[in-house]
């Protein structure tokens, strides 16, 4: 492509950190996937972005696929690239064209998104992973009581008692936390802010840490969680932590941070929540993004019915 058409690549970056305030992974995503599209319009011999047209872009998702890319990763492919055009067609690099007109005769709407309604390959619906009640308690069950310890079983806790995404917890500050009110403000993906309620472990847990934290902290750090130099825990770090926990305390899985939020959605289903409540605890936009839990509640239901009744239980 032209000098000028890359540099709107740089131009999309800032404007998603900058105004759409998304996060560190969703913009480096992005920007690795239209790379990729970058060099799928060189081979093609397209030198500006408005030479790009829908045939083009399925051609593009078709490769991917075709090349071993999953249909999710193709998916958030396709969303870069939708959300990069609208992008170009806010800041006029690229024209809008009336569509033609629909069965009922009205005109759709005003487009020049190329991939608009080009559609990734059907995914598989994948269930997300969860730990029961029991696992979870073993889990947690640390009763090593140095800093470092007391450190994670608060970060494991909290993740646990509050459904938080890793990001959120990396991001929280002194100032976020409530112990009398035992509440957490957290701020999600979309600059989204909530307020989630802190459970009755996770706040002993968080008050044994604070009284260890100051130990730690590096001047004038409002972290949270800090690591070992006394500035704020990197994602990365957490993640090796929780790993160490769950093989020291025997779990055969593999443990994530992310596990943690798929096991307080699921629990809380599991105990009659409803499922608008644990969508707001959770921060999902779109209650359909929350209803993955309930095929999880299902499938414990299904095993105890097919335990417990007579006409259900398989003869061996």
């Amino acid at each position: 492509m032209s000098p000028g058409a890359s540099d709107w690549l740089e131009r999309f970056r800032r404007y998603l950190a900058n105004e759409r305030r998304a996060s560190p992974h969703t913009v480096s995503s992005y920007l690795r996937d239209l790379r990729a599209l970058s060099a799928f319009c060189d081979r093609e011999g397209i030198p500006q972005w408005s030479d790009l047209d829908a045939v083009r872009v399925r051609v593009f998702a078709a490769k991917a696929h075709a090349g071993g890319l999953a249909p999710r990763s193709v998916q958030r492919r396709l969303s870069a690239v939708r959300s990069f055009y609208e992008f170009l067609l806010r800041e006029a690099q690229v024209q809008r064209e009336r569509g033609a007109a629909g069965a009922g005769g009205d005109l759709r709407a005003l487009r020049g998104n190329p991939a608009i309604e080009v559609r990734a390959p059907k995914a598989a619906r994948r269930l997300p992973g969860t730990l029961d009640a029991d696992q979870m308690a073993r889990l947690l069950a640390i009763a090593d009581t140095t800093p470092l310890a007391v450190r994670d079983c608060a970060m494991m806790e909290l993740l646990y008692s509050s459904g938080l995404r890793l990001a959120e917890l990396t991001g929280l500050d002194l100032e976020h936390l409530d112990l009398c009110d035992r509440t957490v403000r957290v701020l999600g993906k979309g600059r989204k802010e909530r307020i989630v309620p802190v459970g009755g472990k996770a706040v002993q847990a968080l008050e044994r840490w604070l009284k260890q934290r100051a130990a730690w902290a590096a001047g004038a750090e409002q972290a949270l969680f800090l690591g070992r130099g006394g500035g704020r825990l990197g994602r990365r770090q957490i993640e090796k932590r929780i790993l160490y926990w769950a093989r020291r305390q025997g779990l055969p899985q593999h443990v994530y941070p992310h596990l943690f939020r798929h096991s307080f959605a699921s629990h809380l289903l599991e105990s009659g929540a409803e499922l608008r409540g644990v969508q707001e605890l959770l921060g999902h936009a779109d209650i359909a993004t929350t209803q993955i839990y309930t095929h999880l509640d299902f499938q414990h239901l299904a095993r105890i019915y097919d335990a417990a009744h007579p006409r259900a239980r398989r003869k061996s």
